[in-house]
């Protein structure tokens, strides 16, 4: 049995994950989940792909884009067992079991895949669903420590939050998640938990930023979709925060511009902040009418603590170290301490 904490969760698995680091044990005030890779509940007899099953509870309109299975919806969610358990099949076959109280997760594989493929949907939308189920916020974000303080940044998809990350991790600076966010509420406060010591990243950034695409590893070599490549925070000269941290600022990262001000920061009302948030939250579209209400009431309180700014960074790459020297010049005014929008820096 291997032992891992992500995301504040303690995960028992029967098989080493790539990517995590495993731990010797799991402390006891962790919340723990059971995790068995290669195999279903033995309890599980029909499955959602027969008859005498309910109607799919979610699936996706986006559609396979795998060769030849093109009607095929990228994931489909049933619940089963009354209710207490969510069945979970993606296009190319992965397929999860996941309890209601988010305790214990089960997983197969088609024959052509590998368990590496099957990790990425684990330590990512699974374990995003597992802590959503247990009452923890996430945003689908990236989160850089600076002076014992968290940087969140949120964005569309390719607005270059991880891009904006790995750039901060290559100047010496600790990352504690990339694509998954947990919130911890602490009231006034909110911490932010580690996720594991990589960096998902397309071709393009790789190349802007080690000057070939080759320079850093594929996630999983096999697998026809998944063509981004990681970075190691592991290796030498790289950090990765193990311990939570508590949040001081969230930065969202607007469309590029070639404007000659760019990068720079402006504020956002109060209304601008919350549906930022709301649009930029993780696993979203399998949260149901209760989770949602949890879900803005938590976001209403984040926005009365925590600054939420927009940055527009410019569009040529080449420039990413002004975003960054940006973020840092104007983060100060909020790391100092808790309470309604922290308290300015002084010095």
């Amino acid at each position: 049995m291997k032992y891992y904490r992500i995301y504040g969760l303690g995960l028992t698995v029967n098989v080493s994950l790539p990517g995590p680091i495993s731990i010797d044990s799991l402390q006891s005030d962790i919340p723990v989940v059971d995790v068995v890779l290669g195999e279903l509940p033995s309890w599980l007899g029909e499955t959602p792909d027969r008859s005498g099953i309910p109607p799919n509870w979610y699936k996706c309109a986006e559609k396979s884009d795998l060769p030849g299975m093109d009607a095929v919806p990228l994931l489909q969610v049933w619940q089963i067992g009354m209710g207490q358990y969510f069945y979970c099949r993606y296009h190319d076959g992965t397929t999860f079991v996941i309890s209601r109280l988010g305790t214990q997760i089960w997983a197969t594989w088609p024959d052509d895949l590998t368990l590496e493929d099957t990790a990425i949907y684990l330590l990512g939308p699974i374990l995003g669903f597992v802590l959503r189920l247990r009452g923890t916020v996430c945003l689908h974000a990236n989160a850089i420590a600076i002076d014992d303080r968290v940087v969140v940044l949120v964005g569309a998809a390719g607005a270059g939050k991880s891009t904006t990350a790995a750039a901060f991790a290559q100047q010496g600076y600790a990352i504690l998640s990339d694509d998954v966010v947990p919130l911890v509420d602490r009231g006034d406060t909110f911490l932010v938990e580690p996720a594991y010591p990589r960096i998902r990243l397309w071709d393009s950034s790789v190349r802007a930023l080690y000057g070939a695409a080759d320079a850093l590893p594929r996630l999983v070599a096999t697998h026809p979709t998944w063509d981004k490549r990681y970075l190691d925070l592991s290796q030498a000269g790289y950090k990765f925060q193990i311990e939570p941290l508590p949040l001081a600022a969230i930065y969202y990262l607007n469309e590029r511009s070639d404007d000659r001000s760019c990068p720079c920061v402006a504020s956002m009302t109060t209304q601008e902040q919350l549906i930022t948030l709301v649009t930029n939250t993780y696993t979203n579209y399998l949260l149901d009418k209760s989770l949602r209400a949890q879900e803005f009431e938590f976001l209403n309180r984040v926005v009365k603590y925590i600054p939420v700014r927009q940055i527009t960074p410019h569009t040529d790459i080449s420039r990413l170290g002004d975003l960054i020297d940006t973020i840092i010049n104007d983060f100060p005014q909020w790391k100092g301490g808790s309470g309604e929008r922290g308290v300015r820096s002084k010095g």
